[in-house]
């Protein structure tokens, strides 16, 4: 009785979430746009900050289950609470609260270009037709990143009857999500980002064809897991081809806006996943994914392929 007395009010819950999703939105944005504009191996870099990503996201489901069988679940809030300080004192530890620049001065890397044009930053960015173009593609993925991370389970449970243990296979996902981003970078190299990503899709989408038309439910898993190894590079490919299309000045601005279409493709598309298997079931994830994954091809081919920056 006296815990539930303690319990704030559901509105209360909700906006803590949007304050919550506005630091997270801040941080995604000045740290992509910090290691984009690095000179110095900045693929690798972007893999293993992405990489860091995928472990914490194939941590958090593990042990959010593990307080889920506890009577007082609510302390796994003050688990998030915890990371959330550790990160405060050690993004003020190595960043001492330095602008963009002072930080990449003080690593040896020079400011490099600035702006001449009278308009502000902001109408820049809207005004730039390839920040929306790769905008539109991280809505798309980040929804399938979304739907296939929260939905699998699901899946697995009705369609293949899969048990209680059905949970790894959505760890085993984004277990791969980590492994791609940190382990595929000299594939990324070797073939060039803006070929080797349409072989990632190409390759994810077969994937998908086999979850869907094999009923096999050990071969599903591997298969989720596989596909998760190949979608994990997409992410931090983008935002380093970002780094090269778009001037330094408008890159931090630009992330931020593009990552902020990526958090509302992870809010859209598992809703509507949701709502059409309400209608039709849950058969349905496979074939969605498989569109939307075709129309991340067709985005992706419609991004300009020529840099507009030298550096």
């Amino acid at each position: 009785m006296r815990c539930r007395h303690l319990r704030p009010p559901f509105p209360v819950f909700v906006f803590s979430f949007v304050i919550n999703g506005v630091g997270i939105a801040i941080q995604d944005a000045q740290a992509n746009g910090y290691v984009a504009c690095l000179k110095h191996s900045p693929e690798i870099k972007m893999g293993l900050l992405h990489g860091a990503y995928g472990a914490g996201a194939l941590a958090s489901p593990l042990v959010a289950t593990q307080f889920a069988q506890l009577r007082h679940w609510s302390f796994h809030y003050l688990a998030s609470l915890g990371v959330a300080i550790l990160n405060t004192a050690l993004l003020t530890f190595v960043f001492r609260l330095k602008t963009q620049d002072e930080c990449l001065a003080s690593v040896g890397e020079a400011a490099g270009e600035t702006s001449t044009s009278e308009h502000s930053t902001f109408r820049q960015i809207l005004s730039t037709k390839t920040v929306h173009l790769i905008a539109f593609f991280i809505l798309i993925y980040v929804g399938v990143e979304v739907t296939i991370g929260g939905w699998i389970v699901t899946y697995i449970i009705d369609v293949r009857g899969g048990g209680s243990s059905s949970g790894y296979v959505s760890a085993g996902f984004f277990g791969g999500l980590m492994t791609g981003r940190i382990t595929l970078f000299w594939l990324n190299e070797k073939i060039g980002e803006r070929r080797v990503l349409y072989l990632y899709s190409i390759l994810a989408i077969g994937l998908e064809l086999i979850v869907w038309l094999v009923p096999s439910l050990i071969g599903d898993a591997i298969a989720v897991s596989i596909v998760g190894v190949l979608l994990g590079p997409i992410y931090p490919i983008t935002m380093n081809y970002t780094g090269r299309v778009l001037p330094r000045w408008l890159l931090t601005g630009s992330i931020g806006w593009i990552a902020g279409f990526g958090q509302a493709g992870s809010a859209v598309f598992p809703f509507i996943t949701g709502a059409i298997a309400s209608k039709t079931g849950i058969k349905a994830l496979q074939p969605l994914l498989i569109s939307m994954m075709s129309f991340m091809i067709v985005l992706w081919a419609l991004i300009p392929g020529i840099p507009r920056r030298a550096d």
